[in-house]
């Protein structure tokens, strides 16, 4: 089964994994894909350590970021593929993007995890 439209899906992953959900849509894949795919390659495998690994070093701050605002869940994505070089254009309104200092600690997230390729 797959689950689909949750933003950040990768926190919920395991549990979903559990009650039948082989795969899922990463929405950071779009920003950094080796992460994503080490994730769910170490979750297939039920590699608990690298799951926690991976969620302590960049899922949860990344959600740290995301909650500061009301619609982040897009402008965060948005910003992450900006800083691979990427066009993602602006959100619409109602929803803003994120600050440059948000901008600043997602691409510090990025540099931090960029050993996952």
């Amino acid at each position: 089964m797959y689950l689909g439209g949750m933003p950040t899906a990768e926190l919920f992953a395991e549990a979903y994994l559990g009650a039948g959900f082989t795969t899922y849509s990463s929405a950071v894949f779009n920003f950094v894909p080796g992460l994503a795919n080490e994730f769910y390659a170490a979750l297939r495998a039920s590699d608990r350590a690298t799951c926690e690994r991976i969620l302590t070093d960049f899922f949860y701050p990344f959600m740290a970021i995301r909650n500061r605002a009301k619609g982040y869940a897009v402008s965060a994505i948005k910003a992450g593929v900006r800083l691979q070089g990427f066009n993602a254009g602006p959100v619409r309104a109602p929803l803003k993007d994120l600050s440059e200092d948000e901008v600043a600690m997602l691409d510090a997230l990025i540099g931090a995890n960029k050993r996952h390729k």
